[in-house]
């Protein structure tokens, strides 16, 4: 046991999170720039370790939405991964790239109608283009530090009621603190280093980068100037000598300016590095910038000034100084954090680090506190990671060392990408949802090409996998992809039913009219154009794929390509109803309305299988891996809202009974989902069930992918699938707030799914569809005080304790 343990004060509340040994007394008061509200009623949230970090999955994430840093805190060497949202490999996407690809199509309809659905999938190839590009790490900021003998202690932090991380070494002789933010509002990274001994204080830093650069030093500025990648090969792309193609003349520039500005010590410096010595305090200002200029702008030639950008930013942060950046950030951030506090009771284990917290927490036993911090460091992941206009958070957020992460760190459209975004209403961050919808706009342009280039339809489409270019077309390079990923053509379909949520959220009809129905009628469009009658004259989709799952003929045939897949239909019915929904407001456009409504009259209906499970195919066929991670044709159920247990029993009843049959073992984004699938059911101590499992301990493993003893959670919080992604987190933090609060066109339902183990507690600022806000505290599994503001609604209908009854609301 070490000094830092021996000093705590050991009581059943994580509060002891601010103990410390004699020589950092000081944390336990908080700073004149951080107070805690009085009114609060959650717990001080913190990750904290008394190790540094040696591996990715260990490391502390720090971002502003825009650029991010991944900190290691190590106590001879700070090791610091650098990111900027808008560096990713490639440029503006030729959408027209197969320009007689819809010449194919009616070949593999007529496959289909005879229902040969092995030529139809090798004809289907023939539909197929490019590979997305991939998010690219910009650098590696190194801090080697003066070596104190001496030291006994160390403490790591990140503090997600600031968005501030830190790190103190004890000694013998003295005690050296690290504090590190990325800062919104100054757009910079900053490391202020204190040393409580007067002159004890030396490093040096300097820059490493995995993407082709140089680096010079000019007035005590180290400056690394660098290029993307023009191509980057996803990673599981077999290995070849093309995989990574840089040109001079093209792709996206970067910056970044490192600067240390100490009051105290001495500077000098190398050709590559700068040191300061004997000194007691200073400031590490890390400034970034990338020539990105919009997914449509060549970056090469029409980007932005990446370099005048980021020394201007570097220039603002050395005039406006730490305390007052650190001001800044902490209120900015906090603005939209404390929205929403929670409090869960039951009895909390006495303090732990984190990750011995997650250890003890896989045996079984209770502790509120790390499952409400969960929940909240998905918010604060999504506040850090998605605040860059039109460019959303990707399957790693915004954290990536690799120069060919898993799957490109791209944004893959048939769950993925829309399940980072599941928080963002109704944990009342409407704001962090603004760059995916706008995003979905881009899509929309290089989509229209899509749709008449692959399929000479109207309207627009995106498929599997897309890009900071927003690519559309089906990926494979040209023939080379196996249908069961690369062929489905539903992501637009998808997406385009967060415009009517965000909607529903926040009553914006401007955004409605001007915004969404726009991209939600385009489409729509092509859905229309896209269904085909089957033998009865109902409607279903040919060609057809479940995304990345297989059917299992009754003559041993296993395929991916067929027609009338549920998860499409279950897809096209949600916008269809969507449309039908905005049009009731907007009435601007009758004639289309009416289509759709005589469409969605038509659908070929949910089916539900011997075994009583809804049918993922057409025919009752089994699926070739009956526990199979995707389960997308029970998007009519979460996130879609046709499927309920009170208006559809019967096919809500088959969606159970498929979950029973995939059981609860799966990845990290997979049980995300399945937990708001059984939130949905109302089955509230399954949902927890398998959101305890979501906080499996799982040891660093890098890359190493793993799907069989899969899901779970790293060290520093972030969600195992394995490897990294992060939606598992947002999926997971989304979950919580479903199992608290649901709500539909009609009313609010207030403790949905509450599971036994949260039987009494409290939250504060939860959003609910129709632009509510809620507060409420239960006790014993029964709301005893509930508040609801709204901006646009006098009264509320709720559900609460089992009666409907209408409440008014408070501005």
């Amino acid at each position: 046991m070490n000094v830092f343990q021996k000093t705590l004060i050991l009581i059943c509340c994580p509060i002891v999170l601010f103990a410390q040994k004699k020589q950092v007394k000081k944390k336990a008061s908080p700073t004149a720039t951080t107070p805690v509200a009085a009114a609060s009623i959650q717990q001080p949230l913190k990750l904290w370790y008394t190790n540094p970090a040696q591996y990715f999955e260990e490391a502390l994430v720090l971002g502003n939405g825009h650029q991010g840093a991944t900190v290691f805190g190590g106590i001879s060497t700070d090791k610091i991964y650098l990111n900027d949202l808008t560096l990713w490999s490639g440029e503006p996407v030729n959408a027209n790239m197969n320009p007689q690809a819809y010449k194919n199509l009616p070949a593999v309809r007529k496959a289909l109608q005879d229902n040969n659905y092995k030529k139809a999938g090798e004809l289907l190839k023939k539909l197929q283009g490019k590979f997305s590009e991939s998010y690219a790490p910009l650098g590696t900021l190194l801090i080697d530090i003066n070596d104190d003998p001496y030291i006994t202690d160390y403490y790591r932090e990140l503090d997600i009621d600031q968005a501030v991380a830190k790190v103190q070494t004890f000694s013998n002789n003295n005690t050296i603190e690290r504090e590190y933010l990325v800062s919104n509002p100054d757009k910079i990274f900053t490391i202020h280093l204190t040393s409580k001994k007067a002159g004890a204080l030396g490093f040096t830093i300097h820059m490493e980068s995995l993407l082709k650069h140089t680096t010079n030093i000019s007035n005590n500025i180290i400056q690394m100037n660098g290029v993307a990648p023009v191509k980057a090969d996803p990673n599981y792309v077999q290995k070849s000598r093309n995989a990574i193609l840089y040109d001079a003349k093209r792709g996206t520039r970067f910056t970044a300016n490192i600067q240390i500005q100490s009051s105290t010590g001495k500077m000098t410096k190398t050709d590559s590095s700068l040191t300061l010595s004997d000194a007691t305090e200073a400031t590490i200002y890390v400034s970034m910038a990338t020539s990105f200029n919009g997914f449509d702008k060549d970056p090469a030639t029409k980007g932005v000034n990446n370099v005048a950008i980021a020394e201007t930013q570097l220039v603002n942060a050395n005039k406006i100084g730490w305390t007052e950046i650190k001001k800044r950030h902490v209120k900015d951030y906090q603005s939209f954090f404390k929205r929403v506090e929670l409090k869960l009771g039951g009895k909390d284990l006495v303090n732990l680090p984190t990750d011995e917290r997650l250890k003890r927490y896989a045996k079984g036993e209770a502790d509120p506190y790390l499952e409400t911090l969960y929940f909240q460091y998905g918010r604060y992941l999504l506040i850090s990671s998605s605040r860059t206009t039109a460019v959303p958070a990707n399957l790693q957020g915004l954290w990536n060392p690799y120069i060919q992460p898993p799957w490109s760190s791209n944004y893959t459209m048939n769950i993925n990408a829309e399940e980072n975004y599941w928080l963002a209403e109704n944990t009342n961050l409407s704001e962090m949802h603004l760059p995916f919808l706008q995003f979905i706009g881009n899509l929309a342009t290089t989509g229209k090409t899509t749709a008449k280039t692959f399929y000479n339809m109207p309207g627009w489409v995106t498929h599997h996998n897309s890009d900071i270019w927003a690519m559309s077309n089906p990926v494979g390079n040209f023939g080379n992809g196996d249908p069961v990923w690369a062929n489905w053509a539903m992501g637009g379909t998808w997406a385009s039913t967060h415009l009517w949520e965000h909607y529903l959220y926040t009553q914006d009809q401007q955004f409605l009219e001007q915004k969404a129905y726009p991209l939600m009628r385009g489409a729509a469009e092509f859905c229309l154009a896209w269904l085909v009658t089957d033998s009865s004259g109902q409607l279903i989709t040919s060609p057809s794929t479940s995304p990345e799952n297989t059917f299992k003929m009754p003559n041993g045939f296993v395929g991916a390509t067929f027609y009338g897949g549920t998860a499409d239909l279950a897809m096209i019915r949600e916008l269809f109803l969507d449309i039908l929904a905005a049009q009731k407001i907007l009435k601007n456009d009758n004639d289309f309305a009416s289509k759709i409504n005589t469409a969605l009259n038509n659908l070929h209906p949910y089916q539900v299988g011997k075994a009583g499970n809804l049918q993922e195919w057409y025919y009752d066929w089994e699926d070739s891996d009956p526990k199979h991670r995707h389960q997308s044709h029970l998007y009519g159920l979460y996130p879609g809202t046709h499927i309920t247990i009170d208006k559809t029993p019967s096919i809500a009843a088959a969606a159970k009974k498929t979950l029973e049959v995939k059981g609860d073992e799966t990845t990290g984004w997979s049980k995300g989902w399945r937990i708001n699938l059984w939130a949905r059911l109302k089955e509230g101590d399954h949902a927890y069930k398998m959101y305890r499992e979501l906080l499996k301990f799982v040891p660093p493993d890098e890359t190493k992918e793993n799907y069989t003893n899969a899901g779970g959670t790293y060290p520093n919080l972030l969600d195992a699938h394995p490897p990294f992604q992060i939606d598992g987190n947002f999926g997971g933090a989304a979950a919580v707030a479903e199992m608290l609060l649901q709500s539909n066109d009609e009313y609010i339902s207030l403790l949905p799914a509450l599971p036994k183990a949260w039987a009494s507690g409290a939250v504060k600022g939860l959003k609910a569809r129709g632009n509510y806000e809620i507060e409420m505290v239960w006790n014993d599994g029964q709301v005893t005080n509930v508040k609801i503001k709204s901006t646009t609604q006098p009264t509320a209908k709720v559900l609460m304790n089992g009666k409907i009854q209408i409440i008014k609301t408070s501005k």
